[in-house]
């Protein structure tokens, strides 16, 4: 099969409607079940089925059983990068409202959510402008750790203070940037992605300062989390959102 063949197969996979849905959903970076996709989709369960089957097959998605249920998931990090950058070149249009429930999770969203692993929205890009601000992180000419960055963020994440360098500060073998930007379809912004971004969210969700909303991508920050980004950080209005 040429290249070019290959790759129209590829991003035929993408074009369609359904399964550009379930791969947003994804984006969460958890297992989802057949079941829940299709909720989710607005499909029927077998048209889901159908389509997760074509989307496994060419590498997208992974799956999983566990006793009677089949679970899936994106098949990794450079995929969910793939899928982000595609919705970062997304036009921006006005979107109309579809009821007050869709336009309640559509501003939840855009407030703060998960994007695969890392932080995105409102939420993401301000961590990232503060970052940039206190020195820990440089955008010139990528977006890179600074030598405080390392050290601060190894810092959070372990903070008893391992005797051998073990956080994101520390060399790895892992092909996957300690940090890249990853442009924010909700504000057209780039916000901190890779392995520093991933140990950041993380660190965020693991120690209360998150809270997811519902069981989609959306999350909040709780008064622990305002508290701790504050003296992080600096003030920003966007731990304080409501």
């Amino acid at each position: 099969m040429t290249e070019s063949r290959a790759l129209s197969r590829f991003a035929a996979l993408l074009a369609d409607e359904t399964r550009a849905t379930i791969c947003l959903a994804l984006l969460d970076g958890r297992a989802w079940t057949a079941g829940e996709l299709a909720t989710h989709a607005g499909v029927a369960p077998a048209t889901a089925t159908g389509h997760l089957h074509k989307l496994v097959a060419g590498g997208i998605l992974t799956e999983q059983r566990q006793g009677r249920h089949r679970y899936v998931r994106l098949s990794g990090a450079p995929i969910a990068q793939l899928i982000e950058d595609l919705a970062g070149h997304i036009p921006a249009t006005p979107t109309p409202a579809r009821g007050l429930r869709a336009v309640t999770a559509s501003a939840a969203l855009a407030r703060g959510r998960t994007c695969y692993d890392h932080l995105a929205g409102r939420l993401g890009v301000a961590i990232t402008d503060a970052m940039d601000h206190k020195g820990l992180l440089s955008r010139d000419p990528g977006f890179t750790l600074t030598d405080p960055g390392r050290t601060w963020l190894t810092a959070l994440t372990t903070p008893t203070g391992p005797t051998t360098p073990t956080g994101p500060g520390a060399p790895t073998r892992s092909r996957r940037p300690l940090a890249r930007g990853c442009l924010d379809w909700t504000e057209r912004r780039e916000h901190l992605a890779g392995i520093a971004g991933a140990t950041l969210c993380t660190h965020a969700l693991t120690s209360g300062w998150l809270t997811r909303i519902g069981s989609g991508r959306a999350v909040r920050v709780t008064p622990a989390g305002t508290a701790a980004l504050t003296d992080l950080l600096g003030p920003h209005s966007a731990w304080t959102e409501p």
